[in-house]
């Protein structure tokens, strides 16, 4: 893939999974500038609709929000609100913690973890990260007039309609941006029996997504190559080969997802 936004390469230590933001033991964290590329891409599809945000942003697979809050640093200002919904509520703490962090508060309370922890055992790697605190709290106050973004997550199957429904009911989603699992690290956890021949557990997500996005929203999932990424309610805007990923954006047809009133963001 050919990067159109991040087009250098940039040290993304402070960002790093596990060091201040956390991560989900045993699963390899969405690599940062791949994120902000997506989001990028996105933001341009609305941007060339005359929509010029603060943007919506929905993930009904978040796990520990690692990139929802990566792209909450990174993107300042350009996201209003960040919704999460996942199936296992301890990730849903995890979650929490990180887009916590999104504050001053938040950051200053794990701040405050990494110098007690620096100081009972001695670790330069809790220094380091203590130090990558300090440059997010930087970031933050340098950025303190722009709006911070608006948190909420809920425990959801992303594959059950109608409890996602009933969770986004009055919810307004401009870019829904999921990194679904590959089964390499992580695997589907949901109520349909995994050994259901043919289950395509990607089509079922966006089919639950159909009663709380517009034809407005824009769909980005991240896969592995094997998994179809498709549904006859949805055009495919975009697919991008990232190494073992796949990357496909999506935009609901006309008529098939719910109806928004117009609005600039």
């Amino acid at each position: 893939m050919k990067y159109q936004f991040v087009r250098e390469r940039e040290n993304y230590e402070d960002y790093a999974s596990g060091r201040v933001l956390l991560g989900m033991p045993g699963n390899p964290a969405f690599p940062v500038r791949l994120a902000s590329e997506v989001f990028q891409r996105c933001v341009a599809i609305h941007r060339a609709e005359g929509r010029t945000g603060p943007f919506r942003l929905f993930d009904p697979c978040c796990g520990a929000a690692y990139h929802l809050t990566v792209i909450g640093y990174l993107h300042l200002g350009q996201v209003r609100r960040i919704v999460g919904s996942d199936i296992d509520p301890d990730v849903l703490d995890l979650a929490e913690q990180n887009l916590a962090m999104l504050s001053l508060a938040g950051l200053e309370r794990r701040m405050a973890e990494l110098a007690a922890m620096r100081d009972a055992f001695g670790k330069r790697s809790h220094a380091d990260a203590l130090a990558s605190a300090g440059r997010l709290r930087d970031r933050l106050l340098a950025r303190a007039a722009e709006q911070h973004p608006q948190v909420r997550l809920f425990l959801a199957d992303a594959i059950d309609k109608t409890v996602l429904g009933r969770a986004l009911e009055g919810e307004e989603i401009d870019i829904v941006f999921t990194d679904v699992p590959y089964g390499w690290h992580s695997e589907w956890q949901t109520e349909v029996p995994r050994a259901t021949p043919g289950v395509e557990f990607v089509r079922l997500m966006l089919e639950s997504l159909r009663g709380v996005v517009s034809e407005r929203t824009v769909v980005a999932v991240a896969a592995d190559k094997a998994q179809e990424v498709a549904h006859a309610a949805y055009e495919r805007l975009r697919r991008l080969k990232v190494g073992k990923r796949q990357l496909v954006i999506l935009r609901p047809l006309a008529g098939s997802g719910r109806t928004v009133h117009p609005g600039n963001g």
